[in-house]
């Protein structure tokens, strides 16, 4: 998983710059950093960064702000993010307003997709909040509700 983040957040040059948030180290209040930002234990308030990872077994219970966001922990409250994966283990109870949104089979999605203004500047269209979603694509088919999401081919081809 660390190369794919890699790849994802920019290259090896990030590592050099990443703050790490140990296991078993439990933050209440705000978190600002530059760069990448992993966490591994828990963080009770704000999160604004450039690049997170959420590994698995961390928690979040707050808003989440930063340009990419990699989750396969558990957040519990929004998240404001230009790309976002959220990986097979991920948790994640609140809305996420991304520009592209990539789900993997297996994680836990509770809340409102709602995408942003697009890279070419025009509003996507606007979709209202639904308890069931069927997305199609020539390779790809995801059905989210409350609950464990389904995906029929790579994370990679689910935008919404």
């Amino acid at each position: 998983m660390l190369r794919y983040v890699l790849n994802f957040i920019g290259g090896n040059d990030v590592c050099a710059k990443a703050t790490v948030i140990a296991k078993g180290l439990k933050i209440v209040g705000s978190v600002t950093a530059e760069g990448l930002v992993e966490v591994n234990g828990q963080i009770e308030g704000e999160l604004h960064c450039t690049s997170l990872v959420i590994a698995r077994g961390a928690h979040i219970n707050g808003v989440v702000a930063a340009e990419r966001v990699v989750v396969d922990g558990k957040v519990e409250g929004p998240i404001q993010g230009g790309e976002v994966i959220l990986k097979s283990q991920a948790h994640v109870v609140g809305d996420i307003h991304h520009q592209s949104l990539a789900i993997e089979r297996g994680a836990y999605f509770d809340g409102r997709s709602i995408q942003v203004r697009g890279a070419n500047g025009h509003q996507p269209e606007k979709v209202g909040h639904k308890r069931l979603k069927q997305v199609t694509n020539d390779s790809q088919e995801a059905r989210t509700s409350p609950g464990r999401v389904d995906v029929l081919g790579s994370a990679e081809n689910v935008a919404t």
